[in-house]
């Protein structure tokens, strides 16, 4: 009965597809590449542009007399909340078409709570439903992409994924530049409906991970032999292993493992041997970079330079307040360029180089601090233009090592 159902769904799709994917297969498969990648591309930057925007509109949103670091607050924290307790909060099958509407819903609600209310307390409440979203969808994205086969596909999907977030710093931060002129009301209610894009571009674009079983694949931009294998199981003793339930077989044929119900403590082994490998530099990274980007760029402040003297920069910098947005460019054109190079073939970063980024990352931290403190050089015409180098090639790593 499962096999005659089998058929008749290969056949469905068959039926359905265009006459020239079935006489040339791998250009279907192709097709199928592009709009895997252009879907996850979509949900990177939908996912984290309205991060972008709030703190870019920061200054707009509360009172002079605010510390504009309480929106950086609610724009971080309810989001790693949401990374680091709803993995084991979660019981059951994941419901992704339910989840991502959820998480739409309840972004485009806390944008309108910030547009609605002009209370410092509704607004911190509706970037703190924001930040939560937009968390537990980038969990539930990089979720989506394991469901996709083989290795090389799901690491297709990652890379896109992790271009549109690199992406969405450059997209916000122009989006909020032209609809700041609109009002905060206006500019952020009109930004709410960006959110929406996320389930349209799942019902309507990301192809299914059944299509990809039996297609014949052109070579990704990530080869099998450079993605992750198949999980495996984390060595453990006998006493605490899990109970699997056995194997079933897929429609195409492959085995299957049944879904495990996993405890808390369960969940806490599998998680706990990653944390000196992976979590524990990845923390460092971000924590340098946020204390780059919000304690150290805004005091990295110099003189105007003149057009006679600094023709090339007197065209960016008008004035001192030119200063940081320019590093935050500087920073997030850095980002995207650094996130797109799976998209682009270049290998991921080695396992055993997975804590240079944070060593780069201290070490950059240090010196633009020692800059902001006593000046490495002479603030004069000369020393002036060193020191701008000198920032702007910092922040360039500093976006770079963040990217990886």
């Amino acid at each position: 009965m499962e096999a005659d159902i089998a058929e008749t769904t290969n056949l469905d799709v068959e039926t359905l597809m265009p006459e020239a994917q079935r006489t040339d297969p791998k250009g279907g498969s192709r097709s199928l590449l592009r709009r895997l990648g252009l879907s996850f591309f979509l949900f990177g930057l939908i996912n984290n542009v309205l991060y972008v925007i709030i703190l870019s509109a920061a200054l707009d949103l509360v009172p002079p007399s605010t510390p504009k670091g309480i929106i950086a607050f609610c724009n971080i924290f309810p989001s790693m909340l949401a990374k680091l307790g709803w993995p084991y909060l979660l019981r059951g099958r994941i419901r992704y078409a339910r989840r991502l509407v959820g998480c739409a819903a309840v972004s485009v609600l806390g944008m309108w709570v910030v547009a609605a209310f002009d209370t410092l307390f509704m607004r911190l409440l509706g970037i703190c439903c924001a930040s939560f979203s937009s968390g537990l969808g980038e969990l539930t994205f990089l979720q989506l992409s394991t469901r996709y086969h083989p290795p090389s596909v799901a690491g297709h999907s990652v890379g896109y994924f992790a271009s549109g977030t690199g992406a969405a710093g450059l997209v916000g931060a122009f989006l909020w530049w032209e609809l700041r002129g609109l009002g905060v009301r206006t500019g952020v209610g009109l930004s709410s409906i960006l959110p929406l894009v996320i389930p349209l571009t799942y019902f309507l674009l990301l192809p299914r991970p059944s299509v990809f079983t039996d297609a014949d694949l052109p070579p990704t931009a990530l080869p099998d032999s450079i993605v992750a294998a198949e999980y495996t199981a984390l060595p453990i003793s006998e006493d605490e292993a899990p109970q699997l339930e056995p194997e079933v077989a897929r429609e195409d044929g492959a085995a299957k493992t049944g879904s495990v119900a996993l405890s808390m403590e369960d969940k806490w082994t599998l998680v706990r041997p990653l944390i000196t490998r992976y979590m524990f530099p990845l923390f460092c990274v971000y924590l340098f970079e946020y204390t780059i980007n919000q304690g150290i760029s805004p005091t990295l402040l110099y003189p105007v330079p003149s057009p006679t003297e600094h023709p090339l920069m007197s065209k960016i910098i008008h004035s001192i307040r030119d200063y940081y947005p320019l590093w935050q460019l500087v920073y997030q054109t850095s980002v995207f360029l650094s996130r797109s190079t799976l998209s682009l073939g270049l290998p991921p970063l080695p396992a055993a180089l997975l804590p240079l980024p944070a060593v780069i990352q201290a070490f950059v931290l240090l010196t633009l601090a020692l800059e902001s403190a006593v000046g490495l050089f002479d603030r004069g015409s000369a020393g002036g233009a060193l020191a701008f180098s000198l920032v702007f090639g910092l922040i360039s790593v500093e976006g770079i090592c963040g990217g990886l």
